[in-house]
């Protein structure tokens, strides 16, 4: 099975801080991928240089387009890469307000979108909104509302509403339940669980938590100072971690 991504060397340096180095990994089709560590480990400069939001010093990010094959996405046109982020790509953000068109109502956030890739019908856009709304758990009612009148965890649905009505095959999530209270926490994990395995969506999932990645996570890559110093089988790296960083990690969710 051809890799839908693959990544190569990936490093970034803030002068003499480092970001990441050297990171490489193979991502295939339908696979949830986490990414964790501590803070300033690395994990959100990778992702973003993953999602093409940080240009990276060195490496390659290679695509498995649906139209040309693998393409390096790092030496791509920045058009064509803004098309791949509206279309086969998705970005989570922690902070919904970051993904979010704040004074444009509920079903515009993701009419947005569907706009972007060329969708011009309003009766077809407001339907699929509408559908979306009902998928993410949100009350049809509320289309026309603004994200503001919304509860964060709310907002956060929204998000995911907006960035999956055009059926991305790779999402990026940055801590996607940071700051949301616990119960609100999981109702979206199982959502966003759902969704996944419904739509076989390809996922990297950067977290602190631990809980988090052992619900959704396939994979896991453990990173520590910009490096990646452990990967594994998600069950299989926290019960069995190799690497010292990774059991001062596992251990210190035990303790709590």
């Amino acid at each position: 099975m051809t890799p839908l991504l693959q990544v190569r060397n990936i490093s970034k340096h803030y002068g003499a801080r480092m970001g990441c180095t050297d990171v490489g990994f193979d991502l295939y089709p339908g696979e949830v991928m986490g990414i964790v560590g501590e803070s300033g480990s690395g994990k959100s400069t990778l992702l973003n240089c993953l999602a093409g939001h940080l240009p990276p010093d060195k490496g390659e990010v290679i695509f498995d387009t649906r139209a040309d094959g693998p393409v390096d996405t790092v030496t791509m046109s920045e058009p064509a890469r803004r098309m791949l982020s509206r279309t086969d790509w998705a970005f989570v953000h922690q902070h919904a307000r970051d993904g979010l068109r704040m004074t444009v109502s509920a079903g515009g956030n993701i009419g947005e979108r569907l706009m972007a890739v060329g969708t011009r019908h309003y009766g077809d856009i407001r339907s699929r909104a509408t559908d979306w709304l009902e998928r993410v758990e949100i009350d049809e009612n509320r289309i026309d509302d603004r994200p503001s009148a919304f509860s964060g965890g709310m907002q956060q649905r929204l998000q995911i509403a907006r960035n999956l009505v055009t059926g991305p095959r790779l999402v990026f999530m940055d801590e996607p339940t940071g700051g949301l209270d616990v119960s609100v926490q999981a109702r979206l994990l199982d959502l966003v669980r759902g969704l996944v395995r419904e739509m076989g969506l390809s996922a990297l999932i950067v977290t602190h938590d631990l809980a988090v990645v052992r619900l959704l996570a396939d994979r896991l890559m453990v990173m520590k100072d910009g490096h990646l110093v452990e990967a594994g089988l998600t069950d299989q790296v926290l019960d069995d971690p190799q690497h010292g960083y990774t059991q001062l990690l596992v251990s210190s969710v035990l303790q709590v």
